[in-house]
């Protein structure tokens, strides 16, 4: 379970003194929980692994969102800190497709589904985002599949 593997990665940190993977680790830890009582307060249950990739899936674009602000602005040092943040938090994500992978699991889909245009986005997605919503990033597969579905 990835939860697991982020509080043993805490304990090492710890073990290692490595202070700058220990305050990201913690970081996720925190917002893992933000999102647990977030969630009980709904009256939602999540799927433990699911939602904690979703969560890094997250954390990850905003410090890539980061980064761009920071380098822009010529502030390298911070976007060299979150880039190290990246890092971290990507040890904890499942192994992520590859564009040749992404295109035939969209391929394969379009076909099972029969999607013919663009008309046929929504389904396409909603297909790939169920069976392989921890191993895409959906901004990326989403300009895959308007190719797809263009061509």
């Amino acid at each position: 379970m990835i939860r697991d593997d982020i509080k043993a990665a805490q304990i090492e940190a710890m073990k290692a003194g490595d202070k700058a993977r220990l305050q990201t680790v913690r970081l996720i830890l925190a917002r893992i929980k933000d999102r647990e009582i977030e969630l009980r307060t709904q009256g939602g249950v999540s799927d433990d692994d699911g939602m904690i990739v979703e969560l890094l899936q997250k954390m990850v674009k905003q410090r890539r969102e980061s980064i761009a602000m920071f380098e822009s602005g010529g502030r390298p040092e911070k976007a060299a800190e979150e880039a190290a943040e990246i890092t971290v938090i990507e040890t904890f994500l499942p192994a992520q497709m590859s564009e040749e992978e992404t295109s035939a699991a969209i391929e394969a889909i379009k076909a099972e589904l029969g999607a013919s245009g663009m008309k046929d986005m929504g389904r396409v997605m909603a297909e790939l985002r169920a069976r392989h919503a921890a191993s895409l990033d959906m901004g990326k597969a989403s300009a895959l599949v308007k190719a797809a579905l263009a061509g």
